[in-house]
Order: structure tokens, then C-alpha cells, then sequence
């Protein structure tokens, strides 16, 4: 549903909620409701089961999302002011049992560059007369001047078996993104692991127990739509998650563990599954997916993730989905461009040419939720097949045809200022693409970043492929003797931008959960 928020509404820029105020409220919201006793029909209320979310903020407005309990309406009020003393209440929505009790619910017409506060209760369809406590939340419109933009981001979260862990303080890297105050997050997938099994405990190398917060569901692989919409839940029990959320809007794109390890059409399908068709599969995460975060939906296509989110004139993000139309993953080592080879598709590609062409913004973000160099096989074990871009040095093949195209576009067309932002590797580097060192060399010199995992096991290095001429200046991963290891390590990693209003100027730095700028570098925009 749209909702058309009216212009009347007044900018304020004072009066904003205190940071401890803020998350009292809403924490108040998001974690006391979760366990509610049914005393009576009325005590009997409507549930607020995860908290609050926003996503794909713009200039105009967001997304809001939440979860009830039961066949309900969401009544959302949205005010740019801490008291809400000016608040509007808009058209209710139905979270209805098709659904899993999730609404979403696009707001429009707001105030630009704005701190906007909203507060979602539920009204039971039975008895209307009857409704839930209310949560509030937060986000701030996207500037049409050029403001100061920050932003985090990074991927992989509740991977390899570590999960919830309250004696390790829970997915801490989140609340480590939260004190910077960042305007949104960009999730660059794997946002569950819906293949791993989330246990009781793990033991560790040095005999100490990991022990994991548990639901049913993630006791075994996801193959239900219920089981897939449980993996995404599972992470929503996270106070430090619920926390994050209620302040800052995220970006999300998907990758391969929403669905399983390395899927794609091809993929042969483990044991452990009852559920044989790789279609089917992919079709219940996709619909979980997109039920779980606050995205903007496509009318074009139903389910589609890639699209461009502008965040005021300095900036542009656009989310590719590498998954829902690649080839095999097979070899991939086609010299001409053809279905096999297909990573983005043609229609994605065409997409992105014109979306970066049409752009006006300082800086144009390609989220890929996958890396361009980084070698990473379908068969890790025997090193065989291809998962990622990347086919090993040479001159670009199969996948890579892909990656040349859109590169020699990009130096043709006399589009400036690109980078690139991915994860799924596990671990954080920064990668400099020089064509002086390249197999193929039509292309401007570029960056690409990498982060994560945000709460998963830390994994690399991965060898590099030259095709493109990446040259590591900065790497930051556990080594190939100490494999997998747990957040409690300390190696868990994101990524933070901040983009200056004055100079437009970029500064990259990558983190750790514990906040440690690891390794930072200003990047200077090209002015045409």
C-alpha cells in the first residue's frame, strides 16, 4: 500500500529524540512483548513478535515493516518530531496469515533530509476493540542538498553454526554499526543461512562452549516457506538486531544462503534435503525474502531485488541480484557471451548501462553481493566449478564477459566516480583495479571493498584472479590454518562511507565489531 503523507506536515530539525530516550521506546516495544501471557480476552492483545524495520529510505519517504501475531491491521503514525505532537495516523494495512503476519506499509510525500519517527501498533481483526502495545521507530529522509551521506555496510549473518550467543553479547557487530549513526545500512546478502543448522552448542578450540540461543525450525535445513521465513525470524530475536533496526533503514540485497550453499539451476541438491526441485526451493526463500524487509516492491516484475536507491545528490546505490538469473555453475570458461555464461543476465545488465548513464549523482555505488576477483568454487573441496565472476587469470571468460562489458561502458560512456561494494568472502580487503596491470584493459581505474561477515564464521584468504588487474591494498582475514572462526574471535567485520557534503569526497574505512578502524583511504570525486 502507498500512503500519501501530506506536505503540510512541518520541517523540524529540533526537538530530536535523544539517543537513550529513543531506544528506551523502542526497545520497550521490540523486546517486552515477545513472551506476553494470555491472561484474558483482555489482556489477550495483539503481539509485536520482532520489533520494527525501515528500508529503501529516499528523498520522499521509506519503507516500515512489522510482525503481529495474529490476523490483524497495522496502524502506523508517522510525525517528524520526537512528541509526535504532529503526527499523522494513516490508512491501516491487513497482516494476514498469507503473509506470515508480516505488513509493509510505503510511505511518500515527506519531508526531505528529515529525522522521521513513526509508531506501529496492531488492531486485532476479531476485536477491533483490542490492540497492541505500540513500537516506535526512526529514519531520516535522504537530503536534497548536499549533506553529509554515512553509511555501513557488510553481509553473512548467523553462518557456519554461530548464532545467537547472549554470553558473547549477542550479534555485537550491529550494535558497533549503531554508534555511528549511519543513515542506513547496505546488506549485501546472505542475510541468513537457511542450509545451516543453528546448534545448542559448539565447542571450541581452546574447550571452551558456544552456546546458541535455538528455535525448532533452525534444527535442520530450511525447506518449507515457514522454515524459511523461521531463519529470518531467528535473527530478529537478536536485541543488538532489533536495536539496529528501529534506528536505521537497510538496503538488502540477497545471495546464496537464502536459499542454500551455491545455488543455481544446476545445483545438486545435498542429502539432507527431503525437497528435491531446486526451483521450488528458490521460489519459498524468494517469497520469504521479500516478506521479511521493508523493501520497495516491483510492479514490473514481482520479486525482483535489483534496483537503484538514491540517497541525495552525492549519491546512487544501485543493488544487483546475482542469483535469480545466472547460468550454471559449471565450468564457465565460454570465450563468446551466451546463457551460459549469464551472471547478471541481459535484462539486469541493460538495466544497470542506463541506470549509470541516467544517474546525476557525485558517487554511483554498485552493491554486488558477490566479489569481481575473488575466486570462489561451486565444489571448494576438489577447487572445481565456478561460484562467483571470477575464472582464474587470463583474458575474461565466461562470467567475467559480464564484468568487461559493464567496465567498457563505463569508461565509454563517461560515467565517473564508480565503486564497488561487496562481501560474501567472509573476511575484508580493498582492491584497486589498475588496466596497467590488467588482462583486459578497456576500463577506467576503480575500487571495490570488501566486508563481513557481520556475524558468521571468518573465512580466507581467496586466491586473486588478474583479468581485471585488482591489486590488494588491504587484506584482513584469519589465514588458511585457522578456518571458521567464531565472532567471539573478534574477526567480524563491516564497512563504514561517509561522504562529505562540501567536497563530495569518499572516505571508505573498514571495522571490526570492536570498532577498530582497521585501514581507511579518501577517495577524491572526478567534477565533469
Amino acid at each position: 500500500m502507498t500512503t500519501k503523507f501530506p506536505r503540510r506536515i512541518p520541517r523540524k530539525t529540533g526537538n530530536i529524540l535523544s539517543r537513550r530516550r529513543f531506544l528506551a521506546t523502542a526497545g520497550a516495544g521490540a523486546l517486552g512483548v515477545i513472551a506476553m501471557p494470555y491472561l484474558s480476552r483482555a489482556a489477550d492483545r495483539p503481539v509485536i513478535t520482532h520489533g520494527v524495520q525501515s528500508g529503501d529510505v529516499g528523498a520522499d519517504g521509506g519503507v516500515v515493516w512489522a510482525r503481529v501475531d495474529r490476523p490483524s491491521q497495522m496502524m502506523v503514525e508517522v510525525s517528524t518530531t520526537e512528541s509526535f505532537a504532529n503526527a499523522r495516523a494513516l490508512p491501516p494495512i491487513a497482516a494476514l496469515p498469507e503473509t506470515d503476519f508480516t505488513a509493509k506499509m510505503l510511505l511518500e510525500n515527506l519531508p526531505g533530509g528529515q529525522d522521521i519517527f513513526y509508531r506501529v501498533k496492531f488492531r486485532d481483526l476479531s476485536h477491533p476493540d483490542i490492540s497492541s502495545d505500540q513500537v516506535v521507530g526512526r529514519f531520516r529522509t535522504a537530503p536534497s542538498d548536499k549533506r553529509d551521506v554515512s553509511f555501513v555496510w557488510g553481509g553473512d549473518v548467523a553462518g557456519q553454526g554461530w548464532g545467537i550467543n547472549p554470553d558473547d553479547g549477542g550479534m555485537v557487530t550491529y550494535a558497533t554499526m549503531r554508534k555511528h549513526k549511519p543513515d542506513f545500512l547496505l546488506h549485501s546478502g546472505d542475510t541468513i543461512y537457511a542450509d545451516g543448522v543453528i546448534p545448542a552448542e559448539v565447542k571450541l578450540p581452546d574447550g571452551k562452549i558456544w552456546k546458541n540461543l535455538t528455535i525448532p525450525e533452525k534444527a535442520k535445513v530450511a525447506e518449507t516457506l515457514d522454515e524459511f521465513r523461521a531463519a529470518h525470524k531467528y535473527n530478529l530475536l537478536d536485541d543488538n538486531v532489533r536495536a539496529f533496526n528501529a534506528e536505521v533503514p537497510i538496503f538488502v540485497q540477497w545471495d546464496d544462503h537464502e536459499v542454500m550453499n551455491n545455488w543455481s539451476a544446476s545445483k545438486e541438491i545435498p542429502a539432507a534435503y527431503k525437497v528435491r526441485d531446486i526451483s521450488l526451493l528458490a521460489a519459498r526463500a524468494g517469497r520469504a525474502f521479500h516478506e521479511m524487509y521493508p523493501m520497495r516492491e516491483s510492479i514490473v516484475e514481482p520479486g525482483r531485488v535489483y534496483r537503484t536507491l538514491s540517497y541525495g545528490p552525492h549519491l546512487d546505490v544501485f543493488m544487483l541480484d546475482e542469483r535469480s538469473y545466472r547460468g550454471p555453475n559449471g565450468p564457465n570458461l565460454q570465450t563468446t557471451y551466451g546463457p551460459e555464461s549469464y551472471f547478471i543476465g541481459p535484462d539486469q545488465l541493460l538495466w544497470l548501462k542506463r541506470a549509470l548513464l541516467n544517474s546525476r549523482a557525485t558517487w554511483k555505488v554498485i552493491a554486488s553481493d558477490m566479489p569481481l576477483s575473488l575466486i570462489v568454487y561451486d565444489d571448494a573441496a576438489n577447487k572445481k566449478g565456478s561460484e562467483a565472476f571470477a575464472q582464474g587469470d587470463g583474458p575474461p571468460r565466461g562470467r567475467e564477459l559480464e564484468i568487461a562489458d559493464i567496465l567498457r561502458f563505463i569508461k565509454t560512456s563517461g560515467v565517473t566516480n564508480t565503486v564497488w561494494l561487496t562481501a560474501d568472502v567472509h573476511y575484508a580487503a580493498a582492491h584497486y583495479y589498475n588496466p596497467d596491470k590488467a588482462q583486459f584493459q578497456e576500463f577506467d581505474p576503480f575500487w571495490e571493498f570488501v566486508s563481513g561477515p557481520l556475524h558468521a564464521g571468518t573465512f580466507g584468504p581467496n586466491e586473486l584472479d588478474n583479468t581485471f588487474g585488482p591489486e590488494v591494498k588491504f587484506i584482513k582475514a584469519p589465514g588458511l590454518d585457522k578456518q571458521n572462526l567464531p565472532p567471539s574471535a573478534g574477526m567480524q567485520f563491516f564497512g563504514h562511507v561517509k561522504i562529505e557534503g562540501a567536497s563530495g569526497q569518499m572516505t571508505v574505512t573498514l571495522r571490526d565489531r570492536a570498532d577498530v578502524a582497521l585501514w581507511s583511504t579518501t577517495l577524491d570525486p572526478k567534477l565533469g
